[in-house]
C-alpha cells in the first residue's frame, strides 16, 4: 500500500487540533476506501506554548497513524516544514498548515492531479481574498508582481505552502539544505510539473494568527534576498545616477558662475546633497549588510532545527542540516 504523508506545522494550535485531527480522519478514510491509499500524519510541533504538544502525544499514543517530532524552541514554520520533509516516509508528501486554511477536501484532487495527470506536484493557490485586509492583499500581490520581475523563479499570486509532491520532488527540496529558507521560492526553483489548484480564502475559524504584518514584510524580505540579487544591482545604478547628477551640478554650478557671475547659495546647497548622498549610501550599505548578514548565517553551519523529543518509528529525527 502506498502512503501519503501529511506534514502539520503546528505552533499554539491547541483550539484547532480537535478540527484539523477530525477533519483528516474524515478525508483519509475516504480516500481509503477509494483508493486503497494509506495515511501518515506528521506533526511537527514548533515550540507550542499551549497544550499542542500533549494533544499531539496522546493522539499519537491512540492513532498509529500519527508521528511527531517537537523541537526545543520555535525555529519557525520554514524549519517545520524541512523537518517534516526530512522524516516522512510516504510515496506523497503533504504540506498542510494546522489552522484549517488548508482544506483538507483537496486532498483527492491532488492525488488524482498526480497520479492520473501525471504531475509532479500538486500546489493550492487562493483565487481570491476575500475577508483578508486590503491593505494587506494589497502588498501580497505586489510582493508576488516584484518578485516576478526581478527574481530567476516564478512565483503564482496567492500561491501557498499546500502542496502535494511526489518523493522526487522531495528528495530534491532536501538537496537544498539553506538555513536562510524560503519555501515557496525553493519549491518553484526545483521545478517539475506542476499543476495549480484554485481554491477560496477561507478565514481562521479557531485560534489566532500568529503573522503580524511586519513578520510577513520580514518573510517577503527573506524570499527576495534568497533568490535575487536585484537589489545589489539597484544599489550599483543608484550609484551610478549619483555620480551623473554630480556631473551636471558641476557643469551647472561652473557655466551659472563664469557665464553669469552668480554662484549657487552654498550652505543649503551643500546640505542637501550631502543628506542625498549620505541617504542613498546607508541605504546601498543596508542592502549590502542584508547580504552579508544571510551569508554569515550559512557559513555558521548552525542547525535549521533542534529535537527534542519525537516519536517517528523506524527514522529518526535529524537535530542538524547535511554539511555543504
Amino acid at each position: 500500500m502506498k502512503v501519503i504523508s501529511l506534514i502539520i506545522p503546528c505552533y499554539n494550535e491547541e483550539e484547532s487540533f480537535a478540527p484539523l485531527y477530525e477533519k483528516l480522519c474524515s478525508v483519509s478514510q475516504q480516500m481509503n476506501e477509494k483508493y486503497g491509499i494509506g495515511f501518515e500524519f506528521l506533526m511537527v510541533n514548533d515550540g507550542s506554548r499551549d497544550q499542542t504538544l500533549e494533544l499531539i502525544r496522546n493522539t499519537a499514543e491512540a492513532d498509529d497513524r500519527v508521528k511527531y517530532i517537537s523541537f526545543s524552541r520555535n525555529f519557525g514554520k520554514e524549519a517545520a516544514i524541512y523537518a517534516g520533509l526530512q522524516n516522512c516516509t510516504g510515496d506523497y508528501a503533504v504540506v498542510i498548515d494546522a489552522d484549517l486554511q488548508h482544506p483538507p477536501d483537496m486532498l483527492p484532487v491532488m492525488y488524482e492531479s498526480i497520479v492520473n495527470e501525471g504531475y509532479d506536484c500538486a500546489t493550492a493557490y487562493r483565487e481570491s481574498r476575500v475577508g483578508e485586509p486590503k491593505i494587506r492583499s494589497f502588498f501580497a500581490r505586489s510582493f508576488y508582481k516584484f518578485i516576478n520581475r526581478i527574481a530567476n523563479v516564478k512565483m503564482t499570486d496567492g500561491a501557498t505552502d499546500y502542496s502535494m509532491m511526489t518523493r522526487q520532488v522531495v528528495e530534491a527540496i532536501l538537496t537544498m539544505p539553506e538555513y536562510n529558507r524560503f519555501y515557496k521560492g525553493i519549491h518553484s526553483w526545483v521545478g517539475f510539473e506542476t499543476k495549480w489548484l484554485p481554491y477560496q480564502n477561507i478565514e481562521r475559524e479557531h485560534g489566532t494568527t500568529t503573522w503580524s504584518f511586519f513578520g510577513l514584510f520580514r518573510y517577503s524580505m527573506e524570499g527576495i534576498l534568497s533568490f535575487s540579487t536585484a537589489p545589489l544591482v539597484l544599489a550599483s545604478l543608484m550609484g551610478i545616477l549619483l555620480f551623473l547628477i554630480s556631473l551636471m551640478m558641476i557643469g551647472y554650478v561652473v557655466i551659472r558662475t563664469l557665464l553669469f557671475g552668480d554662484p549657487v547659495a552654498g550652505f543649503p546647497t551643500l546640505i542637501s546633497v550631502i543628506l542625498l548622498i549620505g541617504g542613498v549610501q546607508f541605504f546601498c550599505l543596508g542592502i549590502v549588510g542584508q547580504y552579508i548578514s544571510k551569508m554569515y548565517l550559512e557559513i555558521k553551519n548552525r542547525p535549521v532545527y533542534l529535537v527534542k523529543e519525537s516519536k517517528l518509528g523506524e527514522r529518526r529525527a535529524s537535530n542538524a542540516i547535511e554539511p555543504m
